[in-house]
């Protein structure tokens, strides 16, 4: 179960959470998702230019001159009568309906591909941050272990330490000063483990608050009290095949770049080709000034001032640079054979990949169990020396030896469970899984 909870500046995380959390907060990966949006901005701006008409709008409102009748050699024309002005209103509208239909297709599918693109790498990216989410994680447990054990192996060292020097003031036969300098020997490599596993805590403690951008006051606690090897089963061989054939973004990102760049070339040799397109004009003018006898009131009447016309017709334009755009479709071209020859090994470098991290992971676990095996035996090698120095108190060097032994195997032991689970988790990535994918889908199967 995914759980977090937040009281007085506590907040408290399971795995799953904290992948999550630190995925959403990480601002190189929002950095790269917003890549995306510049492309979605393509597609917009390509519907713009090739398909939707461009519309020009002009409008003029102001005084006028009226009219008047002049007689001239016979003739009577209308001449301005600057005595007698008015209002006037003008319009005018020019349209072009671009007929590209076919380029808009090809140039909308092109960048929907790159998009597609864009978001495998970036998904990509995700796996990677997952793995190393997923390392601070189960470092953090890690380095609550040898805490753990190094102050227990302090507090046992000191407390025997007291008791020999105790024995060695009331004359105890069975101990020698020889003893209390062996135990004392032993004592600063306790120490040094001490300083270890603090420094540890505080270096992994300084990626997660940077991870998680946690505030000075917050105190991180996991809801994993003990570093365990991970739950999830390993998937079979034969699952890290398939599995990465069908979900690794790597091949899917290739697969989109394809299909990008052949559009790219059936885009390119399209543009060799002449554009059509329809434009019309339409301008209108309504005059209120009159002529010299009545006021103007046909509002579709046409004189010296007074104008309704327009045209429409379907045009042609040709890109007279034809070497520049055939120069694009030969690299449209270039690039699409060479993302098909990437196409020809590149799911068998992938699989081989995973396959490899899956062998690492097997041998990880055996050395994991191995270690466990070993610290059983070490735990009863320290139970027998213990009985032994009840019995007999000159026993102290087997007692020291025993128990040096054992905390060296739980130092190995953990230092094994860590590993095992950080490479289990470069396994999920190298098969195109996310471990939030990986849980939700593989997992419920």
């Amino acid at each position: 179960m995914m759980a977090v909870y937040a009281m007085a500046g506590e907040v408290r995380y399971d795995l799953s959470r904290f992948v999550e959390e630190g995925l959403n907060t990480d601002p190189q990966i929002a950095e790269t998702r917003q890549g995306t949006e510049s492309k979605q901005n393509q597609i917009r701006q390509l519907k713009a230019e090739a398909i939707l008409p461009t519309f020009y709008v002009s409008m003029v409102v102001g005084p006028t001159p009226g009219l008047r009748d002049e007689i001239s050699d016979g003739d009577t024309s209308e001449v301005y009568d600057f005595s007698k002005m008015g209002p006037f209103w003008g319009v005018q509208a020019k349209f072009i309906q671009p007929l590209n239909l076919g380029q808009y297709r090809a140039g909308k599918a092109a960048l929907e591909a790159d998009l597609q693109q864009k978001s495998m790498d970036i998904e990509n990216q995700v796996h990677k941050k997952d793995v190393e989410l997923q390392t601070y994680y189960y470092n953090y447990l890690l380095a609550k272990e040898m805490q753990r054990i190094a102050a227990e192996a302090q507090e046992k060292v000191d407390d025997a330490y007291e008791k020999m020097e105790e024995a060695l003031d009331d004359d105890d036969p069975n101990v020698s000063q020889m003893d209390l300098l062996n135990l004392k020997a032993k004592m600063h490599t306790v120490k040094e483990g001490v300083s270890e596993a603090n420094l540890g805590m505080k270096r992994v403690m300084l990626a997660i608050r940077f991870s998680l951008n946690l505030r000075d006051e917050d105190t991180f606690v996991t809801e994993d009290t003990v570093l365990a090897p991970r739950p999830e089963p390993l998937p079979s061989l034969d699952e890290v095949r398939s599995l990465t054939l069908q979900y690794h973004p790597e091949l899917r990102q290739l697969s989109a770049g394809l299909k990008a760049r052949r559009i790219q070339m059936d885009l390119a040799e399209a543009k060799l080709a002449p554009e059509f397109f329809v434009m019309g004009e339409f301008q209108y003018v309504k005059s209120w000034a009159g002529n010299r006898s009545i006021m103007q009131k046909d509002a579709f009447s046409e004189d010296a001032v007074n104008k309704l016309e327009g045209m429409i017709g379907i045009g042609l334009r040709y890109n007279l640079n034809f070497w520049k755009n055939w120069e694009k479709y030969r690299s449209a071209k270039t690039d699409y054979r060479g993302l098909q020859l990437k196409e020809n090994y590149a799911a068998d470098g992938l699989v081989a990949k995973a396959v490899e991290q899956y062998y690492i992971v097997e041998a990880a676990k055996e050395k994991m169990d191995a270690m466990k095996e070993s610290l059983r035996a070490s735990e009863a090698i320290l139970k027998g020396a213990a009985m032994q120095y009840d019995l007999d108190k000159s026993k102290t060097g087997a007692l020291v030896s025993a128990y040096t032994q054992n905390v060296t195997m739980q130092k190995d032991y953990y230092f094994a469970v860590c590993k095992y689970n950080v490479e289990f988790a470069q396994l999920i990535a190298k098969m195109g899984w996310s471990l939030k994918d990986f849980n939700s889908i593989y997992m419920k199967k």
